[in-house]
């Protein structure tokens, strides 16, 4: 029983709770969720179509994609001369996604998301 205890991630003497953190520190930054946002509705995107999407400047854009990289968040493909990034997982974009509806619900939003959601999986119009 305790050696299934020392592998399992979700336990909060886990080993990857130091790494957990480290996601999001790297999330804490609004150009960040906005670019894990583009890529998760675009799929793929080059830092140009990025810097324009999230209203910032390619430098600016490289910048943060490069510290997204490094945390194995996003991936790249080259086409040419051209880089392409895309999320390397949906992990990230199901971590933004939460915390944006944690934020609508502190904020006294409804819970319209989660009445909608259960009302289409039960094929009835909320």
């Amino acid at each position: 029983m305790h050696a299934d205890k020392r592998i399992c991630g979700r336990l909060p003497e886990s080993n990857f709770v130091e790494l957990a953190v480290e996601v999001f520190s790297m999330l804490a930054d609004a150009t960040r969720v906005r670019i894990i946002l583009a890529l998760r509705d675009a799929g793929e995107l080059s830092v140009n179509s990025l810097a324009e999407t999230v209203d910032k400047s390619p430098a600016a854009v490289s910048q943060h994609l490069a510290k997204l990289r490094l945390a194995r968040l996003v991936t790249t493909r080259q086409d040419g001369t051209r880089v392409f990034y895309r999320l390397e997982n949906e992990h990230a974009s199901q971590l933004v996604n939460d915390a944006i509806l944690q934020a609508e619900h502190a904020l006294g939003g409804t819970h319209h998301h989660r009445a909608h959601g259960l009302a289409a999986a039960e094929g009835v119009s909320a």
